[in-house]
């Protein structure tokens, strides 16, 4: 199976997630970040970061999947949750130490793709994947996760 068709099949699971009434909002993020962690090989941590509405131009760390870290809270420019909560944009990041505004989790992090979550046109979140591989995130990557961001979106 390529990757298209897997992530064909994996956005429809994500859509039967997010559309379930048996679980919670944080049970649904959770849920959706346990399947794209054991369903894409190169997904090493899956997490939601959100806005927190209390404290403006703040991230905070809201489910996930992989290692613990103590990035629990990000002002909007700081590191590449930071910088794609400040620009709006999605950051997709092949070699983590040729960036100087990286904020390192883990050792064993090579890559990063974060992808902005909005509603209503306003950013609410953002869906942050780490990768222990260099350079594994391809186009289909980047369409599929937007995709996931947009199907999230009702969420939040």
């Amino acid at each position: 199976m390529d990757n298209a068709e897997t992530f064909t099949i994996l956005l429809n699971k994500v859509n039967e997630i997010v559309n379930t009434e048996d679980l919670d909002r944080d049970a649904k993020l959770h849920a959706i970040c346990a399947l794209l962690h054991q369903c894409v090989a190169h997904y090493d941590w899956v997490g939601f970061y959100l806005v927190d509405p209390t404290r403006e131009r703040e991230l905070v760390l809201g489910p996930f999947v992989g290692a613990p870290t103590e990035h629990t809270r990000i002002a909007f420019g700081q590191g590449i949750c930071g910088q794609a909560a400040e620009t709006e944009m999605t950051f997709v990041i092949q070699d983590v130490t040729q960036e100087t505004n990286y904020l390192s989790c883990s050792p064993h992090v090579k890559s990063e793709i974060v992808v902005p979550i909005f509603k209503d046109s306003v950013i609410v979140g953002e869906l942050d994947i780490d990768s222990h591989t260099l350079a594994p995130f391809t186009k289909d990557d980047h369409v599929f996760l937007e995709q996931v961001a947009g199907l999230v979106a009702g969420l939040l």
